[in-house]
Parts: structure tokens; sequence; C-alpha cells
């Protein structure tokens, strides 16, 4: 994609006392019955919690998680589209038939390893099973791409293409689109989709995507963006992307994709996510516009010293690096700490622009998965909306 590609036009979004206790328990209730879907205000824009699950465990057990994460107030439930775990729309479609609030989407598919008039099918028809509680995360992908020897073609471009694709063949009719990246010649769904306007969201951590999201998407997702410096990067080129289109930057809601832990001892949790930091940064393929300028990277040598490693391999590779993970970029990157540091560490992250949170919970040696997502969403969410208002 090139430098001009913004302006691309497709082919065819410690308080306590009594008071705050009666407070947060109507907070809860209310964020559990889901009232926020049905009296906020147009143009309120009122933060949510939102659960990522990674299909490596069984359908059982993800279904306990995704009906408890909807019993404690959360907005949104992710399934990674993640090669080689359980496929994404499968189990999505038995997360719909178990729950009656949460919208429900892959986090994320991309264009290469599925092509988009199938994402669109099958979105589509998640929609139509979910009753219309669909949500669609699209970005470049990476997992299983080595393995299916697939090679990824001018990604921002082809995100762009595919929103243009898939919103077109939504509203039903013929489409014959023929994009630089993808193509779809003279064709339909052939069934009627119940909606046309399912929310797209964009998943990017580079600014190409960035920009591409403020242009065409509903809203943009970056993984590790946990600092204040980072969403700040992230608005300017969200606002930069938007503006370039002619559209107003506030239409593009603000996700941070995090990898969350709790626990009653703060460095307890830190340990438990600081080798997904290791890899992060071993890794250097996430981009993040300010973790030079932060401090946040590591040493070259040190990293060079892991060399190349398979997506695959997980975290393993860069256990070598955890001596050199501080807290601070355990902090910079994550959330985790006790349940009133994760409460602060959030609240900043509101007052600087985020809109959601999707959580990817871990367990401590304090806590189960489990009990991450119920304290997330009884202690740690009414909280931060006490404390930031719409």
């Amino acid at each position: 994609m090139s430098s001009t590609d913004s302006s691309w036009t497709a082919p065819r979004t410690s308080i306590s006392g009594p008071t705050w206790s009666t407070r947060t328990s109507l907070l809860s209730a209310a964020r559990r019955e889901g009232w926020k879907q049905h009296f906020t205000p147009p143009g309120i824009r009122i933060m949510t919690i939102e659960l990522l699950v990674l299909g490596d465990s069984s359908i059982n057990r993800m279904v306990e998680s995704v009906k408890l994460a909807e019993a404690n107030g959360f907005d949104k439930v992710w399934l990674a589209d993640e090669r080689f775990y359980r496929e994404v729309y499968s189990c999505l479609s038995i997360f719909a038939v178990n729950t009656s609030r949460v919208k429900l989407g892959p986090c994320v598919t991309d264009p290469f390893a599925r092509h988009p008039a199938l994402t669109a099918m099958a979105i589509a028809t998640l929609d139509e099973i979910s009753g219309q509680r669909a949500i669609l995360g699209l970005g470049a992908g990476i997992s299983g791409f080595g393995e299916l020897g697939i090679v990824h073609n001018k990604p921002p471009r082809a995100i762009r293409e595919s929103i243009a694709l898939i919103r077109e063949l939504l509203k039903g009719g013929q489409v014959d689109f023929q994009g630089e990246v993808i193509k779809f010649n003279d064709g339909h769904l052939s069934f009627k989709p119940v909606r046309s306007d399912i929310p797209i969201h964009v998943a990017s951590n580079g600014p190409l995507g960035q920009r591409a999201a403020g242009a065409v998407a509903d809203a943009l997702i970056m993984e590790a963006c946990g600092s204040v410096a980072e969403v700040q990067a992230l608005k300017a080129e969200i606002v930069r992307g938007a503006q370039k289109a002619g559209r107003d930057p506030a239409e593009v809601k603000l996700v941070a994709r995090l990898n969350a832990c709790v626990d009653n001892d703060g460095r307890a949790a830190r340990d438990v996510v600081r080798p997904g930091v290791a890899r992060l940064l071993g890794r250097g393929s996430l981009k993040l516009a300010t973790a030079e300028a932060e401090g946040l990277t590591l040493p070259a040598d040190a990293v060079a010293s892991v060399g190349p490693a398979p997506y695959a391999e997980g975290v393993k590779p860069y256990l070598k690096l955890l001596p050199l993970v501080s807290d601070r970029h355990v902090d910079a990157f994550t959330l985790a700490g006790t349940a009133d540091e994760i409460t602060e560490h959030v609240i900043a992250l509101r007052k600087a622009g985020i809109d959601s949170i999707i959580i990817r919970p871990l367990a401590s040696p304090g806590c189960s998965i489990d009990d991450t997502i119920r304290i997330f969403g009884t202690r740690i969410w009414p909280a931060v909306e006490a404390a930031t208002p719409a």
C-alpha cells in the first residue's frame, strides 16, 4: 500500500463509602441487563469491556466462560481466528445459542486465509443465528500462513478492499469487485442477510492499517495499547485517516486489546503476563509507535540472540528475555496487578481516549481465569464507569 492510499476509494467506529457501594451495585446490575443497548443517548460514548477467547479449550469450557462474561456485564465476546485451534464460526454459533445479549465475532479474521466473500457469508449467517448480535474483526493475519503457504500482499489495501466488498455483499444483489488485491467476479450471496450494517472492527498496530480504519471502519482494535502515549499516537493516525476520507474521527471507536491478570499480589499478576511481553518485544513484528521513545524496547543484541522463531512456538523461544522485561514494560502493554491498580490503569486509558477494552484473561496463582472475568465485571468495571462518566 502506498503512502497515498489513505485517499483510496472503493471500486463499486479510590472511591469508598456507602454511596460508592450502592452506586457500583446499581451499575453492575444495569450492565448485566444490557441497559446500554437501549438507553444510551445518541453521541454518548460509554466505555465497554469485552472478552477474547482463544479456541484452545473444550467447547463446553469456552461456553462456560462466555456465559460468565455475559452474566458479569461484558458487552462483547470475541473468539480468536487462530490457526489451528477450533474453527471460529462453528464455535461462535454455539456461543450464540447459549447467550442472549453479548455481541459475538472473530478477533480477527483476515482476507488471505479466507476470501472476504466467504467472510461475508459467514458473518451474515452468524448474525442470523445470534439475533443480530454479530460483529466482525478484520486484520492482516499471521497465524498459519507459513503452514498454508500464504503470502500476504499489501495488507492495509487488502483490508480496505475487503471491507468494501463485504459491505456490498451484505446489502444483497449482484456484486462485481475488481480491487488491486481482492477480486470477486460478478456474484452474490444466495440468501438475504438480516443486516447490511454489521459493525466492522479493523485490528492494526501499524500506521497504514490504522489510517485505513480511520477511513472506513467502525472501530480500531490495537493490541498491547496499554499506555497513554500509545493511545495518543493511535488517535493521531485515526484522525489522519478519517480526515483524509472526509469523515468525522469520532465515528471510529478505539479499542485496546490487552492480556489481563489480577491478583491481590500485583507482582504475581505481572509475572503471569511477563512471558507474553517478552514475546511481544522479542518478535518485533507488532508495531508500537511510542515504545522506543518511551524506553520500552529491549536491547537489540538480546533480541537478536533469540533469532527468528515460528509463530506457533508461542512464548517458549523468548523466555530467555524475561530478566530484561521490567514491571514498566508489563504495565505499558498489559493490564496486570491488583484490582485497584488495574482500575487506575483503565481510567487513565479511558481519559486518553480508549472506548473499549478487550481482555484476554489469564489465571494468576491466586485467581482462576473465571475469577479474572468475574473481578473485571463486578469490581473493576463498575469503578471505572463511576470514575469516568460518559
